[in-house]
């Protein structure tokens, strides 16, 4: 039984989908004012140090969020940033970057 409860989130998971999408899009926006310095309110990175985040899945940018708020995850900027941000805000977050629609163009010389 414990494989089938493992089985089915990592299948939605696989499919796009996540296990609980909770977070607010709309709210996440306006928490994002406090990303756009380094990552920019479309999730494109304005500094060298900072990824791209737009379009990234949301369980991850959980995943990320949540390690940098307990220090799991190093990060000089988000040490500052991260413990202040409550669960909700996270979800939210996540929610935000991960909507962001992105395209894909050729690589030059293809």
């Amino acid at each position: 039984m414990l494989a089938v409860q493992l089985l089915v989130p990592a299948c939605l998971l696989l499919a796009g989908g996540s296990v609980s999408q909770a977070g607010d899009v709309k709210a996440g926006r306006a928490k994002a004012m406090m990303c756009q310095a380094c990552h920019g309110l479309d999730g494109l990175s304005k500094t060298p140090d900072a990824p791209n985040i737009a379009g990234q899945i949301e369980p991850y940018l959980v995943t990320q969020l949540q390690a940098f708020k307990t220090g799991a995850r190093k990060s000089d900027a988000m040490s500052v940033v991260a413990p202040s941000l409550s669960d909700k805000d996270i979800e939210d977050l996540a929610a935000y970057f991960a909507a962001i629609e992105i395209s894909v163009g050729k690589l030059p010389g293809q």
